[in-house]
């Protein structure tokens, strides 16, 4: 149906699900969640580059950890403001607050891997002393040479 680049261009559900790499029912859901705001001809929606652009800033919203009611909050100060100064400075303490969020849940992540290497060595080392007993290894190799013997004539 289009191209990018121009505030009047429209595109169907299936182009933008498939240009975003999400369903159809993601983008009704989007709809009905009062995120996006398509127009209709007949049963048949026409998203705008609006559309696009707030589709592009959702999906990346989600990416880092922002709830659909975070974004929705974000996107509806932006158009309810003239200026932007106060929806910046939401935006730009919500941004914050998810840094700090995610640098302690980077930080908890290192912790846990480090807890979980050493509960492998500690089980790696109790496998290497269940080690069969030089007797049993002795006896086990003295049944192979019988067996190959065995074999052999």
């Amino acid at each position: 149906m289009g191209y990018q680049g121009t505030e009047s261009q429209k595109y169907t559900i299936s182009e933008l699900a498939a240009e975003f790499g999400v369903t159809a029912r993601t983008l009704r859901f989007y709809e009905d969640k009062g995120l996006l705001q398509p127009m209709r001809s007949g049963q048949t929606r026409v998203y705008s580059a609006t559309d696009r652009a707030r589709l592009r800033l959702i999906l990346r919203g989600k990416r880092v950890g922002f709830t659909l009611e975070e974004i929705r909050e974000m996107m509806d100060l932006e158009t309810l403001e003239s200026d932007g100064t106060i929806h910046l400075s939401i935006s730009l303490q919500r941004f914050r607050d998810r840094i700090k969020d995610l640098k302690q849940q980077q930080s908890d992540i290192k912790l846990s891997i480090a807890e979980l290497e050493a509960g492998c060595a500690w089980i790696e080392a109790r496998l290497a002393a269940r080690e069969p007993s030089e007797t049993i290894k002795r006896n086990a190799r003295a049944f192979e040479a019988l067996a190959l013997a065995r074999l052999e004539t």
